[in-house]
C-alpha cells in the first residue's frame, strides 16, 4: 500500500531542481566565498545569484536578504536584534495570541529582560483585527510581529492593512511569512514590511537555511558575532550549498505562485470530505482567506491523533498537543474560541507540489473506513 504524505506544512521534500542545485557545492565550489582568489570567486557569485532568487521573490533589492539557518534564527535576528538596538525608543512590542513559537519564545525571553508584551486575541476564524492592533499601540511601542498566515489552520492575517497602520505611526513591522511564502505572492512594499521572515524547508529547499529580509534604514543587533559576513549581520563562512538551494526554491516559487492547481485539489479534497462526512465533520479557519494548500478539518466527538494513528499510511498533522497518553487541545483552536468537542478531532492536512488526486480519494477512503 502506497504511503501518502499531506503534512507540506510541517517540511517538504527537496525539490528535483533543487538537488541539482546544490549538487555541484559537493564537489566543485568548495572555496570560501571571502577568498579573493580562484576557488573563492566563484562561490561568491553562486551566493550573490542565489540572494537576487530570494530578492526577486519577495521583490526586494539582494541587500536586503540575510541568509540565517532557518526561519527560527530569522525570527530572532528580527525580534531580539531590532529590541536590543532600539530598546532606548521603547520597550513594548504587539503580537498575536496564535503566533509559532519561533515567536513566542524570543518574546518570552525578552519580556525576562524587560520588555512589555502585548498579545492581541483573534476571531473563530483566527484571524487578527487591525483595530485591536491600533488599539494596542502605545508611546513606547517599537515593534509589531504578526504571521502572514497560520500554519495550523491557515488563515491570511490582514497584513497589509496592519502594516499600514505600523507605518502610520512609526512602529516596524514583523512578518513571519515562514509558512506563506511559494504558496501565495509576497510583495514587501504592498504589505508596508520592515522586516519578514522565510525558511527553505517549508518551499522545497532544505532543512537548516532560511532568509530574513530586512529594510534599508532598519538596525538590528547580530545575535552572531564574528568577521562581517551577510553585511554585518550574520558571522560566520557562508553556507552556499544551502543557499544555493533556498536561492532555487525561491525561484521555483516564483514561476508556481500563481498555480490555481493546489487550491482546486484542496478545494476538491474539501468537497469529498463534507460528501462523506455531512455534519459530523467541521472546516477549521477561515473559508476563503487562507493558504490554498491547508485544510484543518474537525471530526466532531472524535480524537484526531487517535484517527491518525489508526491510519499508519497517511502522513497529517494535528494541532494537538500529547503529554503521558492525554490529548490537550491546540492553543491555537482554544484562541479562536473552537469547542473541545470539535478541537479534540482536529487534523491539518498539508498539499503540496507532488500531491495527486488519487491519493486524496485514496485518504478519503481510509479515513471512511476509520470514521
Amino acid at each position: 500500500m502506497k504511503k501518502i504524505y499531506l503534512d507540506y506544512n510541517a517540511s517538504t521534500p527537496l525539490a528535483p531542481e533543487v538537488i541539482d542545485e546544490m549538487k555541484p557545492f559537493l564537489t566543485d565550489f568548495y572555496g570560501n566565498p571571502s577568498a579573493l582568489h580562484w576557488a573563492g570567486k566563484p562561490v561568491k557569485e553562486k551566493l550573490t545569484f542565489a540572494r537576487k532568487q530570494v530578492a526577486d521573490l519577495l521583490l526586494c533589492s539582494p541587500d536586503e536578504v540575510i541568509f540565517t539557518s532557518g526561519g527560527s534564527e530569522a525570527n530572532n535576528l528580527a525580534l531580539k536584534g531590532y529590541y536590543f538596538k532600539n530598546k532606548e525608543k521603547g520597550i513594548h512590542i504587539i503580537t498575536s495570541t496564535i503566533e509559532h513559537p519561533a515567536i513566542v519564545e524570543p518574546l518570552n525571553f525578552l519580556k525576562r529582560l524587560g520588555a512589555e508584551i502585548t498579545r492581541v486575541g483573534v476571531n473563530e476564524h483566527g484571524m487578527v483585527s487591525p483595530i485591536e492592533i491600533e488599539k494596542a499601540i502605545r508611546e513606547d511601542t517599537i515593534l509589531i510581529t504578526i504571521m502572514h498566515s497560520n500554519n495550523e489552520v491557515g488563515t491570511i492575517q490582514p497584513i497589509e492593512e496592519i502594516g499600514k497602520i505600523a507605518k502610520k505611526h512609526g512602529i516596524a513591522f514583523h512578518i513571519d511569512a515562514s509558512q506563506s511564502a511559494g504558496k501565495i505572492p509576497i510583495d514587501i512594499d504592498q504589505l508596508n514590511a520592515d522586516m519578514l521572515t522565510i525558511a527553505g524547508h517549508k518551499l522545497y529547499a532544505p532543512k537548516g537555511i532560511g532568509a530574513l529580509y530586512l529594510r534599508k534604514g532598519i538596525e538590528v543587533e547580530p545575535l552572531i558575532h564574528g568577521a562581517g559576513h551577510e553585511f554585518g549581520l550574520r558571522a560566520g563562512t557562508e553556507n552556499t550549498l544551502l543557499a544555493a538551494g533556498l536561492g532555487k526554491a525561491c525561484a521555483l516559487a516564483l514561476e508556481s505562485v500563481y498555480d490555481s492547481r493546489l487550491e482546486e485539489l484542496t478545494n476538491y479534497f474539501w468537497g469529498q470530505l463534507k460528501e462523506a462526512f455531512g455534519n459530523s465533520i467541521v472546516l477549521n479557519g477561515h473559508e476563503e482567506k487562507r493558504l490554498p494548500n491547508t485544510l484543518n478539518v474537525s471530526f466532531v466527538n472524535r480524537v484526531g491523533q487517535d484517527i491518525l494513528s489508526s491510519i499508519p499510511m497517511l502522513a497529517a498533522s494535528t494541532g494537538s498537543a500529547c503529554h503521558a497518553g492525554k490529548v490537550e487541545l491546540s492553543p491555537v483552536l482554544r484562541e479562536m474560541g473552537v469547542p473541545e468537542s470539535i478541537g479534540m478531532g482536529a487534523i491539518r492536512f498539508s498539499l503540496g507540489r507532488f500531491t495527486i488526486k488519487e491519493e486524496l480519494d485514496q485518504v478519503v477512503f481510509w479515513l471512511k473506513e476509520q470514521v
